[in-house]
């Protein structure tokens, strides 16, 4: 194997676009800290660099454990699959989530030392969150909750904690605005187990479109964009983001235009760009809310 086939592997079994729900909610919560004045530089790179590792090393499980469980094949469609499609050995790969995750806790020795090391007790619970969600006896990842668990831990926990190492505090303000992303994070999975849901079946899941049915899974799943986009309005109305944070509208197009895949095509292969878009989506809604809110701590316009 070459050395450029050997980076295109790595980047595969790094699903790189999934990243963007490590890294949009880092963004957002820095953001926060830097209109109070409170950010750091070292603080932000290393937390943002952490976050990556543990969401790489929660899709390297994710492989991993699907394979044992024989729910990948090599007639299945997505961004996984380096076991069953490039023959990488189940065991480095699993190696390789452990790697990322003992750097990550040596990078969360860091930011605890700098803020405070009740940030160690949330970083456990996240990292709990990683392995369960397709590891161990009950994978979170076959039951209901997993989009929950997603949302949850990748969107309002990411985003106050990447505030909380820089400004030692927690807001009723930062609470709102990572709401938004939360809910775009738990798209992407929904998103995901719309596509897959046949194939999850097979496998015994139980995720939420198996259980809600795929015409309520897509209304759920527009209904999530819909929602994330009210909240980012609601929050401009009250004060707690400027008018700078409208923005984030200009990605109206590219979720109507996911949406529209999700209604249009049921199989697996015809969705899979959809599944990339809402992560595309995530990214382009979290750094425009980013540039907003860096641009309205400058220019503090409100409606």
């Amino acid at each position: 194997m070459t050395f450029r086939q050997r980076v295109a592997l790595a980047w595969r079994l790094l699903r790189p676009f999934t990243l963007t729900a490590s890294i949009v909610p880092v963004l957002i919560g820095s953001a926060l800290a830097f209109g109070q004045n409170r950010f750091r530089t070292s603080v932000f790179l290393a937390f943002l660099i952490a976050s990556m590792l543990i969401q790489a090393a929660t899709n390297m499980f994710n492989e991993y454990f699907d394979h044992r469980r024989g729910l990948d094949t090599k007639e299945m469609v997505g961004i996984a699959g380096t076991i069953v499609h490039d023959g990488v050995a189940p065991r480095k790969v699993l190696m390789t989530a452990w790697s990322f995750i003992a750097i990550s806790v040596a990078l969360g020795v860091f930011i605890c030392v700098m803020s405070s090391w009740w940030v160690a007790l949330v970083g456990v619970l996240c990292l709990a969150v990683a392995y369960f969600y397709s590891g161990g006896p009950k994978p979170l990842a076959y039951t209901p909750f997993g989009e929950l668990a997603a949302s949850v831990a990748m969107g309002p926990v990411i985003v106050l904690l990447a505030y909380y190492v820089q400004a030692s505090d927690i807001t009723t303000r930062a609470v709102m605005v990572s709401l938004p992303i939360g809910l775009l994070i738990g798209a992407i999975l929904l998103g995901n187990n719309i596509r897959d849901m046949d194939q999850d079946k097979l496998g015994g899941r139980r995720t939420i479109p198996i259980l809600f049915g795929r015409e309520r899974g897509r209304r759920l799943f527009a209904g999530v964009f819909i929602l994330s986009y009210i909240l980012v309005l609601i929050l401009i109305a009250t004060g707690l983001l400027t008018i700078w944070a409208l923005l984030v509208l200009l990605t109206i197009p590219s979720a109507v235009y996911v949406v529209r895949l999700y209604y249009r095509f049921s199989e697996p292969v015809q969705l899979h760009p959809a599944v990339k878009g809402t992560a595309v989506l995530l990214f382009r809604f979290g750094v425009l809310l980013f540039v907003g809110m860096l641009v309205g701590t400058f220019v503090p316009l409100q409606v």
